[in-house]
């Protein structure tokens, strides 16, 4: 009886105990996740996609562009300074992903079919006209499944360092973020992922934007702070899982595609390797307009904004020159 009764209190301390640890992190992450909503709040627009909220910045007038980020991302990545230098001759729209940002995630576990329907959606609802998409990193390969699945809606692809094809292994860094049970992803991400990632910030901007600094006030004005909240690291880790599904079935597509498509890239790029995401899209698709900046990461919108600009509109000047449609 005496060694049960010991091994039942260590049971119920160990309990306790988690307990406590558990607490005290959903504290941290609440205090944290409060002060990111108050220094970058939701500025933009929203719209009912699917029966979700769905959170939009827009600028200027004319052939509309619709801007899509990368894993971990927001709109902010394609707001500032992108949008901002671009000028006012086209309709820019930069959105949060689903989950992402201030959008809602809608139901489902994020394979790249599903947020490839979600922007064929999400044109219908703003009634955009065959826009050209520009697609960031994991935001290039979901510009890459809405054309083959969706080819009617667009115009053209400009992908800025996109992932385009499959890895047979989770790179180091982005371990972490991949949690394939859903539960154990909701309690991370409501406990310790945001405090972690709050303490591992300058290892990961080093990360992504190296061999470049990012910007001094990256995170308030850049919004980056909109990432430090238990709904965005779920939907990252989300995104992250449901890649192993069908990433590998749209790259064997690649040659059905028949629109302008452009990609530009850092030959210095940490993330993404450019020769598999880049250099070898050559061979896959006919015409292709490839653009390698010297010297530069996985962020070219930031380090390069101009020669990203004249990339882009490059790349708009031949879909919409193909699909004269009225502005």
């Amino acid at each position: 009886m005496g060694f049960i009764s010991v091994l039942f209190w260590l049971v119920v301390t160990a309990v306790v105990v988690l307990l406590l640890v558990t607490g005290f992190f959903m504290h941290v992450t609440r205090r944290i996740s409060r002060q990111a909503e108050k220094l970058v709040p939701a500025a933009g627009k929203r719209i009912t996609v699917d029966g979700h909220d769905v959170h939009y910045v827009e600028s200027g007038q004319g052939r509309p562009i619709l801007m899509i980020h990368g894993l971990g991302g927001h709109l902010h990545h394609m707001r500032r300074p992108l949008m901002e230098q671009f000028g006012e001759d086209y309709r820019l729209i930069a959105i949060d992903r689903p989950g992402s940002g201030y959008s809602t995630r809608p139901r489902g576990d994020g394979r790249l079919s599903q947020q490839a329907d979600f922007i064929a959606h999400f044109i219908d609802a703003m009634k955009l006209d065959r826009p050209l998409i520009v697609g960031h990193s994991l935001g290039g390969a979901i510009a890459l499944a809405t054309a083959l699945r969706h080819p009617g809606k667009i115009s053209g692809l400009a992908l800025i360092s996109p992932l385009t094809h499959h890895y047979s292994e989770v790179p180091p860094e982005f371990a972490p973020l991949h949690i394939p049970n859903p539960l154990l992803r909701r309690l991370i991400a409501n406990t310790v992922a945001v405090p972690t990632s709050a303490r591992n910030a300058p290892r990961t901007l080093d990360f992504v934007f190296g061999p470049q600094k990012p910007p001094a006030d990256f995170a308030v004005a850049g919004g980056a702070l909109a990432g430090m909240r238990p709904s965005h690291i779920y939907a990252t880790s989300t995104d992250l899982v449901a890649l192993r599904h069908d990433l590998k079935e749209f790259e064997a597509r690649y040659d059905e595609l028949d629109l302008p498509i452009g990609i530009f890239f850092g030959d210095k790029d940490r993330v993404l390797n450019y020769r598999r995401h880049g250099l070898s899209m050559r061979d896959k698709v006919a015409g292709l307009d490839l653009e390698i900046a010297e010297g530069i990461g996985h962020m070219p919108q930031y380090a390069v904004t101009g020669q990203v600009v004249a990339f882009i509109r490059r790349i708009a000047g031949r879909a919409f020159q193909r699909d004269p449609a009225s502005a």
